[in-house]
């Protein structure tokens, strides 16, 4: 899996190698935006996310840590306006410890938006079930507008990589996708996300896929 980089992560040594995406600074190469980071012998570069999120009270997202304050997190959430999690609002914050005990720079979690403010500012919380730190499984990047297909009319795509594969699944609304599960499963619903991606305009998705997802089901076996 290509990791994901915030602006200003150390990703190189040596300037010889930087690419797309990057800048150099005292003889080190740095991301210059969020992204997946795609690294070689010979370069390292950037690949933009696709698309910017427009966040909406009541959405679930996944974030990655950017800062760690006083009274929470800063939050990336691939959008141009700013996430905040407050420390109330992680369930297993313990007010006598601190704050990067329970989350620090670079973790990602499952989060919800509570609401917004004039600004677009989002406050986030974790109080919800669906919501959590990402200590494993794999994260999948998508374009935040093709949301609405990976999951299916009434949730259709999601129960049927649960149903047939045994994979867990949670869609943020801003394009990032955590899967959990046996890892050549999570390979396929990984591959069919990108399929869903790219023919998300497309009529006959929801019978390719199905397809598409019990042919690979029947080769893994």
């Amino acid at each position: 899996m290509r990791s994901i980089v915030l602006p200003g992560d150390l990703i190189a040594t040596n300037p010889k190698v930087a690419g797309h995406g990057t800048y150099i600074e005292n003889g080190k190469v740095y991301a210059k935006f969020l992204g997946l980071l795609d690294k070689t012998d010979t370069q390292v570069r950037v690949i933009p996310l696709r698309g910017k999120y427009i966040p909406s009270a009541g959405d679930v997202v996944v974030g990655v840590v950017k800062e760690v304050t006083a009274h929470g997190w800063i939050v990336e959430i691939n959008s141009p306006y700013e996430a905040f999690l407050p420390s109330t609002e992680n369930p297993e914050y313990k007010p006598n410890k601190k704050l990067n005990e329970f989350l620090e720079v670079d973790d990602m979690i499952i989060a919800k938006i509570a609401n917004i403010d004039p600004k677009m500012r989002a406050t986030l919380t974790m109080k919800d079930r669906i919501c959590r730190p990402i200590r494993f499984g794999r994260i999948v990047v998508i374009n935040p507008a093709r949301v609405p297909r990976v999951i299916g009319k009434k949730g259709s795509m999601i129960k049927l990589f649960k149903n047939e594969l045994g994979v867990q699944v949670v869609v943020g609304q801003n394009g990032l996708i955590w899967l959990s599960g046996d890892r050549r499963k999570v390979n396929v619903v990984e591959e069919a996300i990108y399929i869903i991606e790219r023919e998300a305009h497309t009529e006959g998705l929801t019978d390719r896929i199905t397809e598409f997802i019990k042919r690979r089901k029947a080769e893994n076996e």
